[in-house]
C-alpha cells in the first residue's frame, strides 16, 4: 500500500545495497542502470535488459532520506499481472512487463521513495514520467496498466486518474485500451464499472476518465495521476499544465507522458518536455522530482541497419518485430516521404530538428584549467552582455596564448531578488552557482553597476585589457561611467556582419580543441555551462549565424559575452581600428 513502512531493504541507505551476483560498475554504467535496479531484477530472476536509452535522467538516489523499496515495484508488477493482453498473438495472457520497462520505466518511477514529514508517510520521490520511444514499443499497454494501478491498487482513496486526448479521435486511443483492459481482467471484474468514458474502481469511489480541454481538467481537479499519450500531437501546452496544477493536493502524484518523437518543431510543449529531460540526463540541470527515457538512434547512425533498429527499439524483435521494422525499412528507402516517417516514428529521429551549434561534448572537451592569479598581467579582451537589469549580467574576458587558443574567464551577477526565479529555472543550481562564487549577487531586485564597475576597473588595473567590447543597447549609465575611468570601450552591435565571424571561430576552437590540447579554456564553470547548452543561433540564407536570445530556451548572456569578446579578440587591435571600418563596431567617443 502506499503509505506502508519500507522493507528492510528499502530502510538501508541507497550507497550500501547488496551488490552480490551483480555485474561491474562499467557494465551497469554501459546499460545505464543503477546498482538499486540492477540488484531488484537480480534477485527476482528479471534478465537485465541490453537496451540502454539515448537519454535517462539520474534516479534520485541522491536525495536526503532516499530509500529504494523492492516491495513497491512488486506491488505494480503482480498488479499488471492481474491484467491480460487484449490484441494479436498475445491476447489473453497475463500482462507482464518486458524486463526493459521494469529497469528503465516500473522500477526507478515506484522504487524510489522518501520520508515525508507533511504525510507521515513514505511518498515516491517522482512526480513526472516521461518516455519517449518508437511505435510500436508497448506504449499503450504501458500507459493502461499504470492508470489502472494508480486507480486501483496505489492504496490512494477517490484517486482521480485523467487521460489526456486533443479530440474526440485520440480520446479513443488513449481511453478505449484502458477501458478493455479493465474489462478483460477478471480480477479487477466484480471491482471496476466501465462507462462510456469513465471506469470506476468502486471500493476505493477512484475513477479514470478522459479530459480534452484544460477546462475539463480543471473542473474539480485533485488529481492523483496524469496520463498524457503522444504529446507531439498537443498544440498548446495548457491541458498538461492544467493537469499538473491538478495535483497539489496529492501526498505522491504521478504525470506520466508517454510519446513518439515529434518533427523536430521548436517552442512547442513537445520540444520544451523533451529539451528539459535531455537537459536532466546531461547534467545541466537538477531535478528529482522527474524521471524521463529517450530512445532513438544517433543522426549519424545508418538508418537500416539493424544495429540501429536495436538501439532505437528496446522491444526490438517482440514489439516491433524483426519483420515489421524490415518493411518500413524497405518503403523508406523507396521514398523521401516514407524516410521521414520512418526516421520519426520507428528510429525516435526529430526529423527537422536543430542541431546545436555549440555541442555540450565539445564545450566539456574544452574545459582545461584556468588559473585566474596566472592571468595577471595577460592581454585581455572583453564582451559584456548586461541584458535586462532584473536578471542576469555577463562579463567574458579572453586571454590569448601564443597557440592559436585561449582562456575564457567570465563575471556573472544577478539581482538578489532573482536568486529565487532563478533557482525554479534551474532546478536550485542557481544557489549553487552562488555558493561557488561563479554568480554574485547585488542587493535589491534590480542590478546594481557599481558592482559592475567596480569588478571591471578592478580588472583594469588586473590584466593587460585592450578592448572591452558591448552591446550599447541599455548600456549608456554603465558605460559612460567607465569611459570616465579610461576603460577602451567598443560599440559592438548585435547584427549577423558582426557577430557571425566570432561565433563560428568559438565553434572552430571548440571542435578542434581536445582533451589533451584544448583551445577554449573555459574551466567547467557550470553557470556558463548551463547558458552554452541554452543557446540557439539564428542562421541567414547566406550561412551567416549569430545568438538567438528569442529562440533560445533560456538565459544565454554568457555566451553572448564570450561572441562579444571573440569579436573583439580576433587579430584586430583598439589602436589599428577606425571608427567607420566597421559599420557594426565603432570606438566609443566621449
Amino acid at each position: 500500500m502506499a503509505r506502508r513502512t519500507p522493507s528492510a531493504a528499502a530502510a538501508a541507505p541507497a550507497d550500501e545495497v547488496p551488490t552480490a551476483f551483480l555485474p561491474p560498475a562499467e557494465e551497469l554504467e554501459r546499460l545505464k542502470l543503477s546498482p538499486e535496479v540492477a540488484w531488484y531484477l537480480v534477485s527476482r530472476g528479471i534478465a537485465l535488459p541490453d537496451c540502454p536509452p539515448r537519454w535517462k535522467t539520474p534516479e534520485p538516489r541522491d536525495v536526503e532520506g532516499a530509500a529504494f523499496d523492492p516491495d513497491r515495484v512488486d506491488q505494480v508488477l503482480a498488479a499488471f499481472r492481474q491484467l491480460r493482453h487484449t490484441q494479436g498473438r498475445l491476447a489473453g495472457q497475463p500482462l507482464i512487463p518486458d524486463p526493459w520497462q521494469v529497469a528503465y520505466i516500473l522500477a526507478p518511477v515506484f522504487g524510489w521513495v522518501r520520508w515525508d514529514e507533511d504525510s507521515e508517510a513514505y511518498v515516491r520521490i517522482v512526480r513526472t514520467l516521461y518516455v519517449d520511444v518508437p511505435r510500436k514499443n508497448g506504449k499503450s499497454t504501458l500507459c493502461g496498466g499504470i492508470a489502472i494501478y494508480m486507480a486501483c491498487a496505489d492504496g490512494e482513496q477517490g484517486a482521480q486518474v485523467v487521460t489526456a486526448a486533443t479530440s474526440e479521435r485520440q480520446a479513443g486511443f488513449v481511453f478505449n485500451p484502458i477501458k478493455t483492459l479493465a474489462q478483460k481482467s477478471r480480477a479487477l471484474a466484480r471491482f471496476v464499472k466501465a462507462l462510456a468514458k469513465k471506469v470506476i474502481h468502486k471500493p476505493s469511489g477512484s475513477t479514470i476518465e478522459v479530459v480534452s480541454s484544460a477546462a475539463d481538467a480543471q473542473h474539480g481537479a485533485n488529481i492523483h495521476c496524469g496520463v498524457v499519450d503522444e504529446l507531439h500531437v498537443h498544440k498548446t501546452p495548457d491541458l498538461l499544465e492544467a493537469i499538473e496544477t491538478g495535483t497539489g493536493s496529492r501526498t505522491q502524484p504521478l504525470i506520466v507522458i508517454i510519446t513518439t518523437a515529434d518533427s523536430g518543431r521548436r517552442e512547442t510543449v513537445y520540444d520544451r518536455k523533451r529539451r528539459l529531460v535531455e537537459q536532466l540526463a546531461s547534467g545541466v540541470l537538477v531535478d528529482e522530482t522527474t524521471y524521463g527515457v529517450v530512445w532513438c538512434a544517433d543522426p549519424e547512425d545508418d538508418p537500416f541497419a539493424e544495429e540501429t533498429q536495436r538501439k532505437a527499439n528496446p522491444g526490438y524483435g517482440i514489439s516491433p518485430t524483426r519483420a515489421y521494422l524490415r518493411s518500413k525499412a524497405t518503403a523508406a528507402k523507396n521514398s523521401p516521404a516514407e524516410l521521414a516517417a520512418y526516421l520519426r516514428l520507428h528510429l525516435g529521429v526529430r526529423t527537422k530538428q536543430e542541431t546545436k551549434y555549440l555541442t555540450l561534448a565539445s564545450w566539456d572537451r574544452n574545459a582545461g584549467v584556468v588559473d585566474e592569479q596566472a592571468l595577471a598581467g595577460r592581454e585581455a579582451y572583453g564582451g559584456l552582455d548586461l541584458a535586462s537589469t532584473s536578471d542576469l549580467i555577463a562579463l567574458c574576458w579572453l586571454f590569448p596564448d601564443d597557440e592559436g587558443g585561449y582562456d575564457a574567464l567570465w563575471r556573472l551577477w544577478t539581482p538578489e531578488a532573482n536568486v529565487e526565479a532563478l533557482d525554479k529555472r534551474t532546478a536550485k543550481a542557481a544557489s549553487r552557482w552562488v555558493k561557488a562564487g561563479l554568480l554574485r549577487v547585488t542587493p535589491g531586485n534590480v542590478a546594481d553597476y557599481d558592482f559592475v564597475q567596480a569588478q571591471i576597473e578592478a580588472d583594469l588595473e588586473t590584466f593587460d585589457v585592450r578592448s572591452l567590447g558591448f552591446d550599447p543597447w541599455n548600456a549608456v549609465p554603465l558605460t559612460n561611467n567607465l569611459a570616465q575611468a579610461e576603460a577602451p570601450l567598443v560599440k559592438v552591435r548585435q547584427g549577423l556582419q558582426t557577430l557571425s565571424p566570432p561565433l563560428k571561430e568559438v565553434q572552430r576552437l571548440l571542435l578542434a580543441g581536445t582533451e589533451e590540447r584544448p583551445l577554449l579554456r573555459h574551466g567547467g564553470n557550470e553557470a556558463v555551462r548551463w547558458q552554452i547548452d541554452n543557446l540557439s543561433v539564428f542562421t541567414d540564407p547566406s550561412g551567416n549565424v549569430k545568438p538567438d536570445k528569442a529562440r533560445s530556451a533560456e538565459k544565454i548572456d554568457a555566451a553572448s559575452a564570450l561572441v562579444t569578446a571573440m569579436s573583439e579578440a580576433m587579430g584586430r587591435p583598439v589602436e589599428a581600428r577606425s571608427a567607420y571600418a566597421d559599420e557594426d563596431a565603432e570606438l566609443v567617443v566621449i
